[in-house]
């Protein structure tokens, strides 16, 4: 059997959201950037990225984990982290770790107003 090694080992994310207009702009202003309405199955709001091509996902009317026990999804912000970790805290969210340093950067774990796991990274 041969191994398979993907350019990209995530293709796509979606975050199941109780509420579209407070996720929508709690995402927004934490990442600093605008989410786009996009026709689907259902109503959901895709995250920005540099192309259509780049690897991105979307949030959804959906029903959420109970907090902080899905999966985690890593996103990146503009440097200093530390002025992305306040936009959580001042709209709505909890940042429910320290600061991670790892070799390609640093991360810090954070929950949604739904309770869904995040990272953010830069």
């Amino acid at each position: 059997m041969s191994e398979y090694s993907p350019d990209n080992a995530a293709v796509w994310f979606e975050i199941p959201v109780t509420d579209m207009a407070r996720a929508r702009a709690f995402y927004g202003a934490v990442l600093q950037n605008t989410l786009t309405d996009m026709d689907g199955p259902n109503p959901m709001a895709r995250f920005a990225a540099k192309d259509d091509q780049a690897v991105a996902g979307h949030i959804y009317p959906g029903k959420p984990a109970a907090e902080g026990t899905g999966i985690t999804i890593h996103l990146s912000v503009a440097a200093p982290l530390e002025d992305a970790m306040a936009r959580v805290e001042g709209n709505g969210g909890k940042v429910v770790s320290p600061i991670v340093p790892i070799p390609a950067g640093r991360f810090v774990y954070c929950l949604d107003p739904d309770g869904n796991s995040f990272g953010l990274f830069n």
